[in-house]
């Protein structure tokens, strides 16, 4: 197993890895959740995807058994900036304005994760060891990045599984339930405990 921070300055150097991260997503957010998201070639992306993220992959031989995207608070592309604030600020229909207590941090040291996953091809006994190293890298590229926090929504009962690793996460937000049941949660992250 094999863990890579992909940026738009690395990605020839991985082949296929982002397109097969982009055609994993699709398969998690697409097929499996039936959320309505941009989509081309079996691939799955939105306004996020810019030079301005990175991507972490947790792959094995080709295969994407897990992901995680990483943009900068401070990002913008047009009207958009990062998925938490925008939905915040009205323009994402599909996340609800009052996901947060506070206002959207924009900040240099604060950037957001989005886009979490891991594959149902993940067998249950290898599932934590696949969580763990996903989560080990998004800590270590975010702080190489020059992140002291973490912004993002994960389904609402991760902040115990971040606990089991190590992770100082901690609601920041009302929990969001889906039409389909879903109950999901903005986190702030500390990345502070995690130095190593």
């Amino acid at each position: 197993m094999q863990v890579t921070t992909l940026s738009f300055e690395n990605l020839h150097n991985h082949g296929e890895l982002f397109a097969n991260m982009l055609r994993a997503r699709h398969k998690t957010f697409i097929q499996r959740n039936h959320w309505e998201l941009p989509e081309a070639m079996g691939m799955e992306f939105d306004q996020y995807d810019t030079p301005a993220s990175r991507w972490v992959a947790v792959h094995e031989f080709g295969h994407v058994l897990a992901g995680v995207r990483l943009t900068p608070t401070t990002a913008r592309c047009g009207i958009y900036s990062y998925m938490i604030r925008d939905a915040q600020l009205g323009l994402l229909d599909a996340i609800p304005r009052d996901l947060l207590h506070e206002e959207a941090p924009v900040a240099p040291h604060t950037w957001e994760s989005s886009r979490v996953f891991v594959s149902d091809s993940v067998p249950s006994k290898m599932r934590l060891r696949v969580q763990c190293s996903l989560i080990d890298e998004m800590v270590r590229a975010a702080r190489g990045l020059g992140a002291t926090s973490l912004i993002g929504i994960v389904p609402e009962h991760s902040p115990r599984l971040a606990r089991r690793t190590g992770i100082d996460c901690v609601p920041a937000g009302p929990v969001i339930e889906t039409d389909d049941g879903d109950r999901s949660v903005c986190v702030n992250i500390s990345l502070a405990s995690k130095l190593h």
